[in-house]
């Protein structure tokens, strides 16, 4: 049983670095939201499998219709798993954690959210609004954790989020606090190209 649950590991680890051999270094997307647009460049070579997995999604339609269903002034806003009626959404695959990749989660940076399990990363988004370092991995040998893996940053449009994160929020649904009470919808997501 030992042996199947390693070579399926390995399987799963070798089509991910294969799939990861593929992402752009830089690949940029639109997030046309209810609130105005944001522009975000990915981080291909830091962080290759939470970007191929993330552009998948993009690519596929998943995002588009969902919403920031939790956002925190000085912290984050977060998005990519609910619809408007928090209806959870979720993608049917999980992202190995790339967060020791030198990326740190400071203002403007885009990371993957998760449970407690570190690779349990699924659709779900954050974008950083303040400098959250203490989402960053320890690499104590008696405290360490694993971080929230950075995989891009907001290039237009931070204005947008900060609006984002100060519109009146409260409890809903499952959610005890911070969702917000006008749902702010991710419109579209859309790979982008400068002209």
């Amino acid at each position: 049983m030992k042996q199947i649950l390693i070579a399926l590991l390995l399987g799963l680890c070798s089509s991910f670095v294969l799939a990861a051999d593929k992402v752009p270094a830089h690949a940029y997307v639109k997030l046309e939201t209810s609130e105005g647009n944001i522009v975000l460049e990915l981080s291909g070579r830091q962080a290759p499998l939470t970007v191929g997995h993330f552009l998948d999604l993009v690519d596929s339609g998943f995002y588009d219709g969902l919403i920031f269903h939790r956002v925190i002034p000085g912290f984050m806003a977060q998005g990519g798993g609910y619809t408007p009626g928090l209806k959870i959404k979720e993608d049917d695959r999980t992202i190995p954690n790339e967060s020791g990749n030198g990326l740190s989660n400071v203002r403007g940076t885009i990371a993957m959210a998760r449970t407690g399990d570190p690779h349990s990363a699924n659709s779900q988004f954050f974008i950083n609004v303040a400098d959250n370092q203490r989402l960053d991995p320890k690499k104590d040998p008696f405290r360490g954790n694993w971080g929230y893996t950075v995989f891009g940053q907001v290039i237009e449009g931070m204005e947008i989020v900060d609006k984002i994160v100060s519109v009146q929020t409260g409890p809903q649904g499952d959610f005890q606090k911070d969702v917000p009470m006008i749902p702010i919808i991710i419109k579209k997501a859309s790979r982008y190209a400068f002209e």
